[in-house]
């Protein structure tokens, strides 16, 4: 079978021949419905996360969603003919492992989530890391509660999910963005004011900001913007490093957390809400052809959500 591959630092998205995938103990097989596209596939490519990877040849997508096909000895759990999502994790595809950019793959099945009716194949595959990260850090490590007024860097597929969370959880948002043609979009959507630089917000009181884009001056500026004693999430690693100001820090009490990924524990509430209407993505949806394509239109931010490529 064919398959998305990333191959050495540098090099472009590679579509090699592949052996079909197996399920070895305690593992299920996939027929892959839907695969969506990340910036952590971009940061694969070039270098500045790879070293998560096993090495190269390696199948990139870990944004699954698709039909079990398969089960591996003693898996008890779930049921060929299962419609599921992969849970994004960095031992699981498309990162410690072949992912889902191809027609089949083979998963670990304590990742897999029972994907909700009337949820489509495209935002469950979405669920599985925009969705579930944005919810763990709005809820788990940005721990907003209602009355607070949160702070949003970057309105791609994982900040405008997580405005919608911080809403549904009675929150004021306030959004920056450098796209300016996303401005009406962005408050349409529910937040309280946009700008270009989280730093326009400084005084509003911001008792988190959750950082989605990771360009180091967006870090600093989100210590820079949030409260005295206020948090700042970390999420996006658009650069491996930033400078930040320590006085700033330390002095007003600032908190910084890190936050990664999710449980399948999120994963599930994302698609509950997805199955009550109350969360969805917003997709662009592309052919197995096209995955390349669609991550350099991703790497230079012709995008308003997240690249979703579907199986047929």
């Amino acid at each position: 079978m064919k398959a998305w591959q990333y191959e050495r630092d540098g090099a472009p998205l590679a579509l090699n021949e592949v052996p079909e995938p197996v399920a070895g103990p305690g593992e299920v097989l996939i027929d892959v419905k839907a695969s969506g596209i990340c910036h952590s596939d971009i940061g694969y490519l070039d270098g500045t996360i790879s070293n998560l990877l096993p090495g190269g040849p390696v199948t990139l997508g870990h944004e699954i969603a698709g039909i079990v096909s398969d089960r591996g000895e003693g898996v008890t759990t779930t049921a060929v003919g299962d419609r599921v999502a992969i849970k994004a994790d960095l031992l699981g595809p498309g990162c410690g492992r072949d992912g889902g950019f191809a027609p089949k793959v083979a998963v670990q099945a304590e990742f897999l989530v029972p994907i909700p009716e009337g949820v489509s194949w495209d935002q469950a595959a979405v669920s599985t890391d925009g969705g579930m990260t944005s919810f763990h850090a709005v809820t788990v490590r940005g721990q907003v509660t209602t009355g607070d007024r949160v702070g949003i860097i970057g309105f791609g597929g994982l900040g405008s999910l997580g405005l919608q969370i911080a809403l549904g959880l009675g929150a004021e948002v306030f959004v920056a963005d450098t796209k300016e043609s996303l401005f009406p979009q962005i408050t349409e959507a529910g937040a309280s004011g946009v700008a270009n630089t989280i730093g326009d917000f400084t005084d509003v009181g911001l008792d988190v900001v959750i950082d989605f884009a990771g360009y180091g001056t967006t870090t600093a500026e989100a210590i820079t913007a949030v409260r005295h004693g206020g948090r700042v999430v970390q999420v996006g690693l658009g650069v491996s490093r930033a400078t930040i100001d320590v006085n700033d820090l330390t002095l007003r009490e600032i908190e910084l957390v890190g936050s990664l990924g999710g449980t399948v524990e999120d994963n599930e509430q994302v698609l509950d809400m997805m199955a009550r209407g109350a969360l969805a993505s917003r997709t662009t949806l592309i052919e197995f052809d096209g995955v390349a394509e669609a991550i350099e239109r991703l790497r230079r931010g012709e995008n308003s959500g997240r690249f979703v490529m579907l199986n047929h």
